[in-house]
């Protein structure tokens, strides 16, 4: 699952918003974004701390994909509106290294997740973004390749707090395996982004490696 290299296609649903948003300062959408994922991971953190309070997963989950969209919004005004910045870029970088922090962060602190998981989670979130930026940082291409981009993690952060909650409507929200482990969905999700992101952070650096071996 590869989005990242498919964002050209998202256009129709942000060109129309962001030229009506033309006169607003990219840097204030950057903003909203990182407020509203601040708010994602609150509500995904507080829907595991009571029974009534497990609706916070579906809220959770619109509140990320909204996080998501205004993320993308605001490099989009700022190429319509001819406000692109390196100072810009960075602060976007910066706001989505937040963003992913609160948002994962929020399950991994949560009763849906093993602390350990969700530490596991954040190294591989954290580093699959790092391992992108630092290829540019030495003069290698900005590199979006691998498993797990951000993209990626916006649309199963958005789907597996629902699949939490209907699981939950079934059931205890768990899945037994071979009667020894019980396992959440949002651990599913968790373990996913530890495996695939630490993988996706090494592929990076082989193929920047590799960029560099041939300078």
């Amino acid at each position: 699952m590869v989005l990242d290299g498919h964002r050209a296609k998202a256009d129709f649903a942000l060109t129309p918003v962001a030229k009506r948003m033309i006169n607003v300062n990219p840097n204030t959408i950057s903003w909203i974004g990182l407020i509203l994922a601040f708010l994602a991971g609150l509500l995904l953190y507080l829907s595991g701390t009571k029974d009534e309070w497990q609706w916070m997963l579906i809220a959770g989950a619109i509140v990320v994909i909204v996080s998501g969209y205004f993320d993308a919004l605001d490099g989009k005004v700022a190429k319509l509106a001819g406000k692109a910045s390196k100072k810009g870029d960075f602060l976007d970088h910066v706001f989505d290294r937040y963003a992913d922090v609160f948002m994962i962060g929020g399950v991994a602190v949560s009763a849906w997740c093993n602390p350990y998981i969700g530490m596991l989670a954040l190294v591989g979130v954290l580093l699959t973004s790092y391992m992108g930026t630092q290829a540019q940082a030495v003069g290698a291409p900005r590199l979006y390749a691998g498993l797990l981009g951000r993209a990626d993690r916006v649309v199963l952060s958005t789907l597996f707090p629902i699949i939490q909650f209907i699981a939950l409507c079934f059931g205890d929200g768990t899945i037994d395996i071979f009667g020894y482990i019980t396992i959440t969905w949002l651990e599913i999700m968790m373990l996913w982004f530890a495996i695939v992101g630490n993988a996706t952070a090494v592929q990076r650096a082989i193929v920047t490696w590799r960029n560099m071996s041939k300078e």
